[in-house]
């Protein structure tokens, strides 16, 4: 049998392989890793797009609720040190109407007109913000006054606008003591865009009696739930006083 015909035959086979070769060897990379590289890219796109969905998450959640530990004795009885609290910030959002306008020349010297959408801190919330004399200092005490009340503090009582207060949280009310601005049956009227603030320990509390009114725009948000320790997890109350109501 003449075997030159399959000789040849196989010869061409051999050439045409040569010329052709697979698809994997024309990608330099065998089917395992082809597959195999797409897949890694698809891993790390899903775990970049889970990263800053879980940041926009905790951002936007960090600017509705923001947790504060309570540091110091002056919100005894009502709040501890040591415990840990969840602070609602959006209740008390607030924005500035003419902050667009003084862009625009001739108008850098535009007060501020200051929007509510919610509410504006109401006489008896329990309020965190930001201390008066040094903002990189988070303090916790009670709103006592609103802006162009007339507080005064006499004979262990808090008289707003000539009324007396009714405080059943306080355990130990006492009389102003003489370096207070509202000694001596003395006066202090809370000035617009401000707050008057006292602590429930009021022999122990560094509040408004001290330095004066709290702005406004201080305030970072109002007490809402007590979570640790376990045993202290509830909503935290803030007082109302009917006897100041306006008839």
């Amino acid at each position: 049998m003449d075997e030159t015909p399959l000789r040849r035959r196989i010869g061409l086979d051999a050439e045409r392989a040569a010329d052709h070769p697979p698809a994997w060897e024309q990608d330099d990379a065998p089917p395992q890793v082809a597959a195999r590289q797409p897949r890694v890219r698809s891993i790390v796109r899903e775990l970049f797009e889970t990263a800053i969905f879980v940041l926009l998450v905790f951002l936007i959640v960090r600017g509705v609720v923001q947790n504060f530990k309570i540091e110091g004795q002056s919100m005894e009885p009502t709040l501890q040190t040591g415990q840990y609290i969840l602070v609602n910030k959006i209740g008390y959002f607030h924005f500035d109407l003419n902050a667009p306008m003084r862009l625009f020349t001739g108008n850098s010297d535009l007060p501020p007109k200051i929007v509510y959408p919610f509410q504006t801190p109401q006489r008896g919330d329990i309020v965190v913000f930001e201390y008066p004399l040094d903002y990189n200092k988070d303090y916790i005490k009670r709103v006592i006054g609103l802006p162009g009340d007339r507080i005064q503090v006499k004979d262990g009582s808090v008289y707003v606008n000539e009324n007396r207060m009714y405080e059943p949280y306080l355990v130990d009310p006492t009389d102003c003591r003489p370096s207070d601005p509202c000694a001596n049956g003395a006066v202090v009227t809370v000035p617009p865009g401000s707050i008057y603030v006292m602590g429930d320990n009021r022999l122990n509390s560094s509040d408004s009696r001290e330095w004066s009114e709290l702005p406004l725009d201080r305030v970072i948000g109002k007490a809402w739930v007590s979570y640790w320790p376990i045993e202290d997890w509830s909503v935290i109350t803030h007082a109302t006083y009917p006897e100041l109501e306006q008839p």
